[in-house]
């Protein structure tokens, strides 16, 4: 009789500690969730203050300058080109030269925005 109570015991044991188990580890996952939302609504706030704030979106810019991805080098030599080509005494179009140049400082403050994210990750991820 005492050997079954012992089974019953350690059976039951058994169950509370894979149910709490399973209950850390599901804690632990939305606990990530949680912190991954976190980060992309922080980054979707900054890009709509930029955006804001330059007047053009960050897709606007690279679809004047011609380029995929944020690249200094690309940016820099399609600004350059763009900027050479609608020059008002060559013929071309002071509103357009604008947009390129509206354009390059949206792309410049996106640049600054992720070195800064860069620069902030090292220190936060001693803060874990």
């Amino acid at each position: 009789m005492a050997r079954f109570i012992a089974q019953i015991i350690v059976l039951g044991g058994q169950v509370v500690a894979r149910a709490f188990t399973q209950a850390l580890r599901q804690e632990f996952q939305r606990g990530q969730a949680a912190q991954s939302a976190a980060k992309t609504a922080k980054q979707g706030a900054k890009t709509a203050t930029t955006n804001s704030m330059m007047g053009i979106s960050l897709e606007e810019a690279k679809q004047i300058l011609n380029v995929e991805r944020i690249d200094k080098k690309a940016i820099t030599k399609n600004y350059d080109h763009l900027f050479k080509v609608n020059e008002k005494s060559g013929g071309g179009s002071f509103y357009l030269q604008s947009k390129v140049i509206r354009a390059k400082e949206r792309l410049d403050a996106e640049l600054e925005v992720r070195e800064t994210e860069k620069q902030q990750e090292p220190e936060n991820a001693g803060d874990k």
